[in-house]
């Protein structure tokens, strides 16, 4: 039966009630009922979102002085936190809360409707308001009755910020309570964002997402003291506490809830497109021409606007001694096992990272300019050595390389990868002494070797990052050299190279980077060159690659023999070092949400030339070197593109084991020299043909088997005058683009989805941004 709106008595016993929590209301509510009332009486289900509103409205402007107020307030957020997906996964409701609601409530009459608001903008206003409200979510400054209470209005809500940190230097009293306030409030704002769930994937970047349009506009007024207390918040959360042991287990942490939920309502409101705004960049210039009179204005989010705008060292400093802090706490290994509490929300926190350097380069730089940078390296190798095994966290692989790619992109990065590891993270990969680019080396071949198959479209951004670090590498381990060489001898295999249309570029990646180690830091690195020539017969028969049709089908037959695409005998994995686990497949039964695909390196770089100054510059994109044979490698993220079958046989192509197999594609001769032709071998074949006698000949002569001895001469060596004139050095810089504007709120969206499941708020609803699978 439709119920009156003037019907109080019946709509109150939604909220009345005290003893709630939000479990509670996700039990007492079932799906089944909700979609029940929206589909037969859809007026009772509009009355009781406007009256929940209301509520909140009211609670708003009063500052819920009493305690019923409050528990009203409470229960109002999670009656809607339950109802809002039910809305937004049905078409027809979509646009419900940004219509006005006529004369409900409000006396009957036929008042001006005109200058209504939206219901939505009147719940995201209460919702903001309340998370300002003095003795609810926030410190009252008044230590008074309740008569001179602080009127909502005049408050200035600057002075509530949640936490110290950026702008605000007082730490307030923690209050338990306050924080399970505001963990319910911001729950509700997620929900209201999380509309964006309910669209299916588009590239089309005018699709905004209406609600954090207006939460992050200036109708907010307190968008900028919510903005620092999100951050704040975040970035002073300190899990390890007072550093008692078992601390966790002995009392509970109303904090760790409060912060998950701002990180997640950070990342959502900073979801903004920056490949396609013209906003100034933050040196100042701007993509407009100098004749413009004025800077065009930033962009209208002004969350975004916000974190592009934070400035002084000692703000940087705090964010990211605070993001470093809480990567690297699930690593914290303590002679107590599971004595630290382990934190949850990585996957967050790179999210926010990386938002940080992509829309603030100040603080992209001064995260290069000290090595606190490897404070954020080591975790994010931690993560990706961790998950490679497990399908279901291959959005988190890709975010991490993702990271690595842009940070590789400026020259310090490459310099600060030459301080020595000495941190000793329990992982499972060979024990070395050597530097921080040792260790990324070992990682990503341990990646490439022994992660699970669809990682493979992550190998070109994998080796790219080693291109951009290698001018740079001042001395190679033995084992990282080694796992260079064994990577290019599994790459330069004639069934590889021939199974698919792009293979050979992972070998011109390889082949620069030797090229760039040797042209620039030839001195320090007598582990790589005498590694180079052991290897030597690997680099002859790349420059002898038979190049005939009938050599290139026994190539292909090959395969049919290999089982493994990377085989891991001669590798000389040695030992594992001490307290590792090894990677682990997902668990059966295992939820994962698909991601768009990923746009191909060549999209997501851009190539710049390093001059002599170090200052780079940016080359034309010529045809593209990188594909000979003229079209773009196919790039494809998890291999669930969204177009459907149609992309299976370009993922199939992109696969190793199945590639020529799809019969889109077959190797023929001119396809072979085209590439064959560049590859840039000089370098390495005027070093073999200086080096390789004179060592012979040290061996022939002191009867020497000994390796050290032939380090030693190496080390001694030069190749002044020997070797052709140094290329210029070049870095494929990241470049924002819609692509990956979209992959990241695909993959934000996924994250958010998997990670609220108490309560399980889009559980069983029915999404468009991604699909959901088990593993």
């Amino acid at each position: 039966q439709p119920v009156e709106a003037t019907d109080d008595a019946f709509w109150d016993q939604f909220w009345a009630d005290t003893a709630t929590s939000v479990q509670d209301v996700f039990a007492l509510v079932p799906a089944a009922e909700i979609r029940a009332v929206r589909e037969e009486s859809p007026s009772n289900l509009a009355t009781l979102c406007y009256k929940a509103v209301e509520k909140l409205v009211q609670g708003a402007e009063s500052g819920c002085h009493t305690e019923k107020e409050r528990q009203i307030v409470l229960n109002c957020c999670r009656l809607l936190t339950r109802i809002l997906p039910y809305i937004f996964e049905d078409p027809d409701w979509r646009g419900f809360f940004w219509s006005t609601v006529p004369g409900a409530g409000r006396g009957g009459g036929d008042e001006d409707d005109e200058n209504a608001r939206p219901l939505a903008e009147s719940l995201l206003l209460a919702v903001t308001d309340l998370l300002f409200c003095p003795d609810f979510t926030v410190q009252s400054h008044r230590r008074s009755t309740v008569d001179t209470a602080e009127d909502m209005h005049s408050i200035d809500s600057c002075e509530y910020i949640w936490e110290a940190g950026v702008g605000f230097a007082h730490s307030p009293q923690p209050n338990y309570i306050h924080d399970l306030n505001r963990t319910e409030l911001l729950k509700l704002l997620l929900t209201c964002f999380s509309e964006a769930m309910y669209l299916p994937p588009s590239s089309d970047s005018s699709n905004t997402n209406p609600w954090v349009q207006f939460f992050c506009s200036t109708e907010n007024r307190h968008a900028l003291p919510l903005f620092t207390s999100l951050l704040n918040v975040v970035c002073a959360y300190d899990p390890v506490g007072y550093g008692i042991p078992y601390n966790h287990l002995l009392f509970s942490d109303y904090r760790e809830p409060l912060v998950e939920e701002a990180a997640q309502v950070l990342i959502v409101t900073l979801d903004y497109d920056s490949s396609t705004s013209s906003s100034p960049t933050v040196d100042g210039t701007t993509t407009g021409t100098a004749m413009d009179d004025v800077d065009p204005p930033g962009p209208d989010n002004l969350f975004v606007n916000y974190l592009s705008r934070i400035h002084r060292e000692e703000d940087f400093q705090f964010i990211l001694k605070g993001v470093a802090r809480l990567l690297s706490n699930p690593l914290v290994q303590t002679y107590l096992p599971n004595s630290a509490k382990k934190i949850q929300f990585h996957q967050e926190l790179l999210v926010l990272f990386w938002k940080l350097c992509d829309f603030n380069k100040k603080f992209l730089f001064f995260v290069l300019k000290s090595s606190d940078v490897l404070d954020i390296l080591v975790p994010i190798l931690y993560f990706l050595n961790d998950a490679r095994a497990d399908q279901s966290r291959v959005g988190l692989m890709h975010i991490g390389v993702f990271i690595l790619l842009l940070l590789s992109g400026e020259r310090n990065f490459g310099v600060r990868l030459n301080k020595p590891y000495s941190v000793r993270v329990p992982m499972d990969i060979p024990v070395f002494t050597g530097t921080h680019a040792d260790l990324l080396i070992i990682v990503f071949h341990k990646i490439i070797t022994s992660g699970h198959q669809r990682l493979q479209p992550l190998f070109d951004c994998l080796l790219t990052i080693v291109v951009n670090v290698s001018p740079y590498l001042k001395s190679l381990s033995m084992v990282a050299a080694n796992k260079l060489l064994h990577l290019l001898e599994a790459f330069s295999t004639t069934w590889f190279l021939f199974s698919a249309v792009q293979n050979h570029h992972l070998v011109f990646f390889l082949l620069e980077v030797f090229n760039n180690i040797i042209q620039y830091q030839f001195d320090g690195n007598s582990n790589l060159v005498y590694a180079v020539i052991r290897k030597r017969n690997v680099f002859h028969q790349l420059a002898n690659l038979p190049t005939d049709s009938q050599s290139i089908q026994k190539g292909l037959q090959r395969k049919k023999k290999t089982p493994e695409p990377i085989s891991r005998t001669n590798s000389q994995d040695g030992v594992s070092m001490e307290g590792s686990r090894p990677a682990a497949p997902a668990e059966p039964g295992t939820l994962k949400t698909s991601l768009v695909a990923t746009p191909g390196i060549d999209k997501l770089t851009e190539k710049s030339q390093v001059s002599e100054d170090g200052t780079m510059r940016s080359l034309e994109p010529e045809a593209s070197q990188l594909s000979p044979e003229g079209n773009p490698p196919a790039a494809l993220g998890d291999g669930e593109p969204w177009s459907g079958e149609a992309s299976h046989s370009r993922r199939d192509r992109r696969r190793l084991s199945s590639a020529s197999s799809s019969g889109q594609w077959t190797p023929t001769p001119d396809w072979v020299m085209s590439w064959k032709s560049k590859l840039p071998l000089q370098t390495i074949m005027r070093l073999l043909q200086v080096l390789v006698p004179q060592v012979e000949k040290i061996c022939i002569d002191k009867g020497l088997t000994d390796e050290s001895e032939i380090l030693k001469f190496l080390q001694h060596g030069t190749l002044v005058g020997l070797l052709p004139v140094p290329h210029p050095i070049l870095i494929r810089k990241y470049q924002a683009n819609s692509g990956t504007a979209m992959w990241f709120r695909t993959y934000m969206w996924g994250v958010i989805y998997l990670r609220n499941v108490d309560p399980p708020i889009w559980y069983d609803t029915d999404v468009k941004l991604f699909e959901i699978q088990r593993v």
